[in-house]
């Protein structure tokens, strides 16, 4: 709230409060002095943190080393595949094949990554879906009831079954390097494979997929839902730019090209066009 009201501003007022008065505790650039982010000095206190464990302590506001590097591998492992043939990738490649901008590219391709059935929307709901299970659990739930109740709202859990194979090649490798780098808490991991155990006595059969992994590690480090949101955000520009200069790189507009009689169509085969003339 802006210091000197005794209640919260709406409308007009609201506007009036904030004309030429923006307080805020993030940080600020000081002309010809210096740049603060959450009251450290970003070139004498943070000029030696790495880029990732930069990203973390502005979002979180907490020192995370361990962390910075145990999602960089999140990142490079789980996401970062470089293949136009995926979805946001292939945004990307179009803007590439088009002659778009770099910039132009990997914003829409990381705009499209927000996919409800394989982008980051199902990280999150693994995500809230373990916070949940978990805080259920501790209340006395079990949780058989609290999947079965899952499944009846929802048809489906976030972090389980994946499109067009079962198999996550992805667990093994981001498993072995975040237990290299030190993770240890695995509190929210236990409960994801727990979860996965459970399926395969189901008739569901749903193997556990990398969004759970990523979800509980991170929920493991202490992680909100929108602070692993906002780190995510851009988990999917190292496959993003292979693709976009990729096409860039080759003739105009061939990228994925369909010829016309592979197109079903129950129109004429041969039009003559006419001038209205």
């Amino acid at each position: 709230m802006i210091e000197g009201l005794t209640n919260t501003p709406t409308g007009p007022e609201r506007l009036k409060a904030y004309e030429d008065n923006w307080q805020t505790e993030m940080g600020a650039w000081f002309p010809g002095e210096r740049v603060v982010l959450r009251g450290k000095d970003v070139f004498s206190e943070l000029s030696n943190q790495s880029w990732m464990e930069f990203m973390v302590f502005a979002i979180t506001g907490r020192d995370m080393s361990e962390f910075a590097r145990v999602i960089e591998a999140m990142w490079l492992i789980s996401s970062s595949f470089p293949d136009p043939r995926l979805w946001n990738n292939r945004v990307a490649a179009l803007a590439g094949t088009a002659r778009s901008t770099t910039a132009l590219a990997a914003a829409a391709g990381n705009a499209v990554s927000e996919a409800s059935i394989y982008g980051l929307r199902t990280s999150r709901g693994a995500l809230d879906f373990l916070q949940r299970t978990e805080k259920k659990l501790n209340e006395g739930a079990t949780l058989e009831d609290i999947i079965k109740k899952e499944l009846h709202t929802y048809r489906a859990i976030y972090g389980y079954g994946r499109p067009l194979i079962n198999i996550d090649e992805r667990i093994k490798p981001l498993l072995k390097f975040a237990y290299s780098a030190g993770y240890k808490k695995n509190t929210l991991l236990i409960l994801a494979f727990k979860i996965h155990d459970y399926f395969q006595t189901t008739k569901y059969k749903f193997q556990i997929n990398i969004s759970a992994i990523v979800a509980a590690i991170s929920g493991d480090y202490g992680l909100t839902l929108n602070e692993f949101n906002d780190l995510a955000a851009l988990s999917f520009s190292g496959g993003i730019f292979p693709c976009y200069i990729d096409a860039r790189n080759n003739p105009e507009g061939s990228l994925f090209p369909l010829g016309v009689e592979r197109i079903l169509s129950t129109d004429q085969t041969t039009r003559t066009w006419k001038s209205e003339e």
